[in-house]
């Protein structure tokens, strides 16, 4: 990616632009929201109506596909507000309108109703989608020359992403869980206001970072937008009858049925965008080997993302009915251990980043594919952690320490994929479509390549927690069990990818070897 030259002068501080500071608040705060939101949806609504602090009363199964749909479409409007990043806005507008729409989406959550809870689950979709894949690609911005320093950038970005995704769950799940729910919505939507004013208050030091760069005139510009909207308010209306009807009964389809085939829905509209930057994006055969590249890592992500995204869904609920939570005769909210992996990422972060350098200046570094395969491991090996620990809770709850163990390793392998792969896009994406890219990478993390029993999936957790019968953790935890029989399905899966970089690394071997060097030896090289 070209930057101009205003951006590549900034001051630095420790040794990175100083901008990285101001996003790297600015994502703090937006994830303190996010996170802390998370912790307690599924939670709330699972609660019961009555009581000194009432939820919605759902069954776990209708709670767990409306959590699947919410997560799998704050990842797919990643991709749309992506390309109004590119081609309308720029990163810079699509940040800040994004956190708005965010904000009073969680203060419509802090409103005692049901109508207002899901208009403001809405907006937070609409708000994330315009935020998330832009404010990544402004990181990127500050790095022209990429490399290491730009991978050590996005670690310590990912460490910002992170606080507050350890603050987040804590102090809203203590307000939600122990006092009321709407107070610790409100809390998020605080959050998410201290993030917007940190962004606005720090733009001068982004350079032109974010600013829109087309070529396009204003009569021009002005005429993309309008085919634009129209065609968006002509979508918005064929969903909302599509959900008319549905609530109606005019068509049969229950929210698990639309939770689960999201799913392969999202790879569709993928892989046919794909198919037109291919054949009709304007691209050079270069680029077209980049988008490639860029496939598969989608690809792998997707994988990675399939398991560790049951952090807010199944295993949340996990922590909250099989894990005894009695601290010296205290409580402690289930939302609390969704903190554990940010507070292993803040503390790792670091040491990963210094690490990802040190072995530059060695000629070591390993490569990406190589990376992503750790991630992979980790994953896996979290997974083997809490199957073990859902056999052992055949009688009691167990102890915590089953999923602090388990998240520890989902952490060793996020900081081994994530981050890199958050680099890896900005060097990746041909001009023009950066933001595009970015928002195909937090598309992976809800595009389920298995929608069957493989994954378990947000929309078919229901399977594991059934509010029809009274529980029994011995059914729930047996070999037979649909729990532990898709944990350990993934204890054997996510190794198994690893062979699929092995035709990767070496087609990468063969561009590389006909094209010989390329003006961006990052981008090979770390391949």
């Amino acid at each position: 990616m070209n930057t101009p030259a205003s951006t590549q002068e900034q001051n630095t501080l420790f040794g990175h632009p100083t901008g990285l500071y101001t996003l790297f608040f600015a994502e703090m705060w937006e994830r303190f929201s996010y996170y802390g939101m998370r912790a307690l949806l599924i939670l709330f609504m699972t609660a019961g109506t009555s009581g000194e602090n009432p939820g919605l009363g759902l069954d776990v199964g209708t709670a767990a596909a409306v959590y699947g749909l919410y997560t799998a479409l704050v990842y797919l409007l990643a991709l749309p507000g992506g390309w109004i990043a590119d081609n309308l806005w720029g990163q810079r507008k699509a940040v800040y309108v994004g956190g708005w729409i965010i904000m009073i989406g969680h203060f419509s959550m802090a409103i005692s109703s049901v109508p207002s809870f899901y208009l403001g689950l809405i907006l937070i979709i609409v708000g994330t989608g315009f935020l998330k894949p832009n404010i990544s690609v402004m990181v990127g911005d500050l790095y022209p020359d990429g490399g290491a320093s730009r991978d050590a950038g996005f670690s310590i970005f990912y460490t910002g992403i992170n606080i507050g995704a350890l603050i987040g769950p804590i102090l809203c799940s203590f307000l939600g869980e122990d006092y009321n729910w709407h107070w610790g919505f409100s809390l998020a939507g605080i959050g998410m206001a201290f993030g917007l004013f940190q962004f606005k208050s720090g733009l001068s030091h982004l350079g032109d970072a974010g600013l829109l760069q087309t070529n396009l005139s204003n009569k021009d510009l002005t005429k993309r937008s309008r085919k634009f909207w129209s065609g968006s308010i002509l979508l918005v209306g064929l969903i909302a009858s599509f959900a008319y009807m549905v609530s109606a009964g005019v068509i049969p389809v229950s929210l698990t049925q639309i939770a689960t085939g999201l799913g392969t829905a999202i790879l569709v509209i993928v892989a046919l965008y794909f198919a037109y930057l291919m054949v009709l994006g304007g691209h050079s055969r270069e680029e077209k080997q980049r988008l490639l590249v860029i496939l598969w890592l989608f690809l792998l992500s997707a994988i990675f993302w399939s398991g560790f995204e049951q952090a807010g869904s199944s295993l949340n609920l996990f922590a909250q009915n099989l894990t005894d939570r009695n601290v010296f005769g205290w409580l402690m909210p289930a939302g609390f251990l969704q903190s554990v992996n940010s507070a292993f990422i803040i503390i790792f972060s670091p040491i990963f980043a210094s690490l990802w350098l040190w072995l530059a200046s060695r000629n070591a570094n390993p490569s990406i594919p190589v990376k992503f395969g750790l991630g992979l491991l980790g994953l896996s090996a979290g997974f083997f952690v809490i199957a073990w620990g859902a056999v052992n809770a055949t009688l009691s709850p167990v102890s915590p320490a089953w999923l602090i163990v388990m998240y520890f390793f989902f952490t060793v392998g996020e900081l081994a994929l994530s981050p890199v792969g958050l680099s890896s896009i900005t060097k990746l994406a041909p001009k023009g479509r950066v933001s595009q890219m970015m928002g195909i990478w937090f598309v992976a993390r809800k595009a389920e390549l298995a929608t069957g029993d493989v994954v378990p999936q947000q929309g078919m957790c229901q399977q594991i927690w059934n509010d029809d019968v009274i529980f029994d953790p011995y059914e729930a935890a047996s070999s037979s069990g649909p729990l532990t029989t898709q944990l350990r399905n993934m204890v054997i899966s996510h190794p198994g990818v690893y062979a699929w970089l092995r035709p990767l690394i070496g087609r990468i071997r063969r561009w590389q070897a006909q094209y010989g060097p390329q003006p961006r030896p990052p981008v090979v090289d770390e391949f």
